[in-house]
């Protein structure tokens, strides 16, 4: 940081390393909550129909830039939909090409339009090989979908049953558990080498399953994967704060309208994008590491991707009177509620 006081700090421009634009009027609509604060952001590809070839990368690459506002700075880095039957060569090209930047992979049926994944991960290796000699990162959601187990342990089954083995398999492989959420993911990550890191989730480090569940039902706090004890919250601080370099900010902002998520089946994710920099600041300066703020939202994620580090910077400070972030923003699909940290924040936009 340029400048650190307990009042004020300066860093440089931050990037989200997992973003959810949708498509169409909802893009219109929820790009600019992204692109006024950050400048880059890891674009996922769960479209209908998902974003599965480099020609659908720079088709979709083509409609979020045509929407970013006069005034932003913004660059979506694109990423394929990971399937099994997913081209090796298609991967290269659009690597080679500067299209895409990284493979996502989703467990069919783990989260939202997920129903392409992966179920035979045999069936994926020639992808995964390439990849791996290319050095192109695997983005993973992490949570196996076998309806025996149990939600809250989705996580760490994964881990032993398919994302341990692969390492071990492909050790070159350069993977992130995206939005990890327990204790079991941070110590995989700190037990895996330089090849595998972590994004975490501004929400995952301020609820807590209580906030789904206490007094009623909250359907704008429920997200895949779904927010776990307060143990491994604390967990995941402690992790964002500490400054290792494998644990960086990815936000999975993934807007729904209320319709949808207030519904008898309602959609899951949080939207943070519109608030997240001073939610940061917030948790940050609670575990006394406003110093660290850089690394995890700025740093470290360009540094495991290959990428340079921004040079603009922004300044934050913290006031006696709170910051006031809008409930919702206004769709042409319908209003989107903006995640609520149930607390009052104090840091501003300088």
């Amino acid at each position: 940081m340029s400048e650190n006081s307990a009042t004020r700090i300066t860093i440089r421009r931050p990037d989200d390393w997992h973003l959810h634009l949708r498509d169409g009027d909802m893009l219109r609509a929820v790009l600019p909550e992204t692109s006024a604060h950050f400048a880059r952001a890891i674009i996922m590809p769960n479209l209908v129909p998902p974003v599965i070839k480099t020609v659908d990368a720079i088709a979709y690459r083509d409609r979020i830039t045509a929407a970013i506002p006069t005034g932003h700075d913004f660059t979506p880095l694109m990423t394929l939909y990971l399937t099994e039957g997913t081209d090796p060569d298609d991967v290269e090209a659009g690597f080679k090409a500067g299209v895409i930047t990284a493979l996502k992979l989703y467990p069919a049926g783990a989260t939202t339009n997920s129903a392409s994944g992966v179920r035979d991960f045999d069936k994926a290796m020639p992808v995964l090989e390439r990849m791996a000699a290319l050095g192109i990162p695997l983005c993973v959601h992490g949570e196996v979908t076998d309806p025996e187990i149990d939600i809250f342990d989705r996580e760490a089954v994964f881990i032993e049953r398919i994302l341990a083995p692969l390492h071990q398999r492909l050790p070159e492989l350069r993977v992130i558990m995206e939005h990890i959420t327990t204790e079991d993911g941070i110590a995989f990550v700190q037990g895996s080498g330089g090849n595998v890191a972590a994004s975490i989730t501004t929400h995952h480090l301020i609820i807590n399953r209580n906030a789904i569940l206490v007094g009623g039902i909250h359907p704008h706090m429920y997200c895949l994967p779904v927010a776990k004890r307060e143990k491994h919250r604390l967990a995941l601080r402690k992790a964002a704060t500490s400054g290792d370099e494998r644990f960086f900010l990815g936000t999975d902002s993934a807007p729904h309208t209320n319709a949808r998520k207030e519904s008898a089946c309602g959609c899951a994710g949080c939207f943070t994008a519109t608030n997240t920099v001073q939610l940061l600041a917030h948790v940050f300066e609670q575990e006394n590491a406003l110093h660290r703020l850089e690394a995890f939202a700025v740093l470290n994620g360009p540094k495991f991707y290959r990428l340079p580090v921004n040079e603009a910077t922004i300044t934050l400070e913290k006031r006696d009177d709170a910051a006031v972030f809008p409930a919702r923003i206004e769709t042409a699909e319908g209003p989107v509620t903006v995640f609520d940290p149930g607390c009052p924040v104090y840091w501003h936009y300088a």
